[in-house]
């Protein structure tokens, strides 16, 4: 079930709220988990059970690492026991069947696999809780949770299946404790109502246009025709997925979570290093706490340092994927991160900020190339489209009928990228409160109206 859909905004969500508000406080953690495996099961039931037991599993590991502690004894080995399963688990539904094709192309063998439907949002909760686990070894979670609470921050249907990534310690307090003002609800609605519209009325226009460039005969396709899909799929994704946080950080606000944001308007930045700290936020928290940081982070020497970052932006593009692209595309980043560290970063201060932004934001179109491409071959050539080294023409007929139809979007999208949308709303509250709701219901039965004449709604991340 997605939240940019009508079943779940006019039946689940109303269900829920309902029925959460009316339960006494003891039992509002078992409404919401409910609803939470009700809301996961929708899809795919069988999978359900495979997330119950990661809860079960990492919260008698947890228990276990705990106890090691009063008795002043090394759970190492707990540790190592319960990451290896965690990440057996994962491997196999997400990697198994792209290491099959590595070990046939290297030794060539033929061996089949029966590829295997990905659990939603298997890498998030998975990822969660590894943090969760990490945490109570390095005593920054000392208090025994009781189960209810640790297979509710599991499933907490919010953050589910698309992030942001919820590190135990920052909700350990809100799952045994919570309350939600008349203020935190209407933030909470207004959230969801913004993220819904990024995602429904930008993100999926967007993906049309993608899809249209993509689908172009060869005979038909261009260079602007390449940087229009590929400048369209930039923003897609963009507003798909943080239209998608906006959606999850509303929800948590409605049931009194107060979950960290995710994106900071990541097309503003200066650098790629800029970019990181922007974009996707909880991922890169988690790798550079869980990971970056325990190699040694920057405080080694500098073939050391390399080392890590090759090591982190490498696990960060296959946790994205099993797929060479995604390797490629993690590589990507972090070479360019290498480069302005060791490099760039004395240029970069002296050129213009408009110009920088500019020259990052083009840097980061070519990287959405190999994310959106089945294959890395796939990806080379559309690139070649792009700088006129695919033997095709700059512009033609259908490329003027796409510009056409495109640019106003396009258009909106970059205004919306930027904080000016938001801080212009900000003042319109402030001002008008009513006339800003007005907007809000405005923007609400647009999103309807496209769910219901429209069929085409993808969600990017739905399987990360």
């Amino acid at each position: 079930m997605l939240f940019s859909s009508i079943n779940f905004i006019y039946y689940f969500l109303p269900a829920l709220l309902l029925c959460y508000y009316i339960a006494p406080k003891q039992l509002k953690n078992y409404i919401l988990l409910i609803f939470s495996l009700i809301f996961y099961s929708w899809g795919e039931p069988i999978y359900v059970f495979l997330m119950i037991f990661s809860a079960a599993f990492n919260y008698t590991m947890g228990r276990e690492i705990l106890s090691y502690q009063h008795v002043q004894k090394n759970p190492k080995r707990t540790l190592i026991f319960t990451v290896t399963v965690n990440l057996l688990i994962l491997s196999f539904f997400k990697y198994y069947g792209f290491a099959t094709d590595i070990v046939n192309s290297i030794l060539g063998t033929d061996f089949h696999t029966t590829p295997l439907p990905l659990p939603i949002g298997i890498s998030f909760y998975t990822f969660q809780a590894l943090s969760y686990i990490f945490d109570v070894y390095n005593k920054k979670v000392t208090k025994q949770s009781r189960f209810i609470e640790f297979i509710l921050y599991l499933s907490l249907f919010p953050q589910l299946i698309a992030g942001p990534i919820v590190q135990y310690k920052d909700v350990e307090n809100q799952l045994r404790s919570r309350s939600v003002t008349l203020e935190d609800f209407g933030y909470g609605v207004e959230r969801f109502i913004i993220g819904l519209s990024k995602k429904v009325l930008l993100a999926n226009t967007l993906g049309s246009f993608h899809n249209m460039v993509v689908n172009m005969p060869d005979s038909t396709q261009t260079t602007l025709a390449a940087w229009i899909g590929i400048i369209c799929f930039t923003f897609q994704i963009y507003f798909d997925f943080s239209g998608y946080s906006d959606m999850a950080i509303g929800l948590g606000r409605m049931f009194g979570f107060k979950f960290k944001e995710n994106f900071n308007y990541p097309y503003i930045s200066k650098s790629v290093t800029e970019f990181w700290r922007r974009w996707h936020i909880s991922l890169g928290s988690w790798f550079r706490e869980y990971l970056y940081i325990p190699l040694g982070g920057n405080r080694v020497t500098p073939i050391r340092h390399i080392f890590n970052l090759i090591v982190v932006w490498s696990l960060t593009g296959l946790w994205h994927g099993a797929n060479y692209t995604f390797i490629i595309w993690g590589l990507y980043f972090g070479v360019l991160l290498i480069f302005e560290k060791y490099f760039l970063f004395r240029v970069l201060d002296r050129i213009p900020n408009k110009i920088r932004v500019s020259l990052t934001y083009i840097t980061v179109v070519i990287s959405w190339v190999f994310f959106s491409s089945d294959t890395a071959s796939e990806a080379f050539i559309y690139i070649k489209k792009m700088f006129f080294m695919g033997d095709v023409p700059f512009v033609n007929a259908d490329t003027h009928y796409i510009f056409a139809s495109s640019i106003l979007i396009m258009m909106i999208s970059a205004v919306c990228s930027t904080p000016l949308v938001s801080e212009a709303f900000k003042i319109l509250k402030s001002k008008s409160a009513w006339f800003a709701n007005v907007l809000l219901v405005l923007l609400l039965i647009l999103s309807t109206a496209s769910l219901i004449y429209t069929s085409y709604n993808p969600f990017l991340y739905f399987r990360f």
